[in-house]
């Protein structure tokens, strides 16, 4: 059998790296809000034959008074672009400068829109306040069906230690995706859309699913193996459930990098999310989870000798 807590100290430094790499990340750069929380316009479309280089691009918004705009190409022939709210007049203003720009550059090119929206600011902010308190309503919960789920559990840890070492691989399964996104957000203008929010709320579910199949085993291992250490015990749960867990994951990583890589630019970066989101959780619910409760165990051990 592997003894795979047995190396949870350096499970807890490279996490810790990761953590650390990701809140200097949201620190320094923080996450680009979308329009759906900060309000604006969204504009997709693309170009018959060859694009608009986006210096042309931005003179056409700046002659039309648009201010600042947000250029990103996609594909061969698309764009996205993303400016303060604009209202009918204005947006069509926009399609047929475009439409010109591309016509003066070849007869035969054209912009097509694909589609459009605009929120209103006082609607973002809205959606971001409700968007925090549905993560922060789903943690509770989390917490609290983790702690009466292992209520009956008391020895040789109390039941809520089982809720906060979950809370804290959940900290560990949000933190590291988000960091990862304030960098392509400050590199490659990525944004955060209320989808991004439903990703989240997935990947907990996801994580406290996989942290519970190891907790219940290591509970039902606590009654049987009588003769073994705390520690022991817990390796051979994580030992037990890791195929399963490995397993499980794999046919939902599979299926987002399809998602990723043909899915298409307007879920690329929902489907990057949920994959990171998902091969981090796992990885958590393993490694970090589990071992949190031995290292829980170790020091109360230590402090009552």
């Amino acid at each position: 059998m592997v003894p795979l807590v047995h190396y949870r100290k350096v499970y807890y430094v490279f996490s810790g790296v990761l953590i650390t790499l990701s809140i200097a990340a949201l620190a320094i750069w923080g996450l680009q809000f979308g329009i759906d929380f900060k309000g604006g316009s969204l504009l997709v479309g693309e170009f018959a034959k060859t694009p608009l280089e986006n210096e042309e691009i931005s003179d056409v918004a700046q002659t039309l008074g648009l201010g600042e705009i947000i250029i990103q190409q996609t594909g061969e022939k698309g764009v996205i672009l993303r400016l303060k709210e604009l209202d009918e007049q204005a947006h069509q203003r926009l399609i047929a400068s475009l439409q010109e720009r591309a016509r003066a550059q070849d007869a035969e090119n054209d912009f097509i829109q694909r589609s459009f929206e605009s929120v209103g600011p006082s609607i973002g902010k809205e959606l971001r306040t409700k968007a925090l308190t549905a993560t922060a309503i789903v943690l509770a919960l989390i917490i609290g069906y983790v702690a009466l789920a292992f209520r009956k559990v008391s020895y040789p840890l109390a039941s809520w230690k089982y809720g906060m070492a979950t809370l804290i691989a959940l900290f560990h399964d949000v933190i590291i995706p988000l960091g990862l996104f304030a960098a392509l957000g400050h590199f490659y203008h990525v944004e955060i859309s209320s989808a991004f929010i439903a990703a989240i709320l997935t990947v907990l579910g996801y994580s406290v699913h996989d942290s519970i199949i190891v907790f219940d085993r290591v509970r039902e291992n606590l009654m049987k193996h009588h003769g073994k250490t705390f520690e022991e015990t817990v390796n051979i749960s994580v030992n037990q459930t890791f195929v399963r867990s490995l397993n499980t994951s794999l046919t939902v990583i599979l299926v987002l990098l399809a998602i990723y890589f043909f899915g298409g630019e307007s879920i690329k970066y929902l489907a990057l999310m949920l994959l990171v989101g998902i091969g981090v959780g796992t990885y958590s619910s393993i490694f970090i989870a589990s071992t949190i409760l031995v290292s829980w165990y170790d020091r109360m051990m230590g402090q009552k000798k």
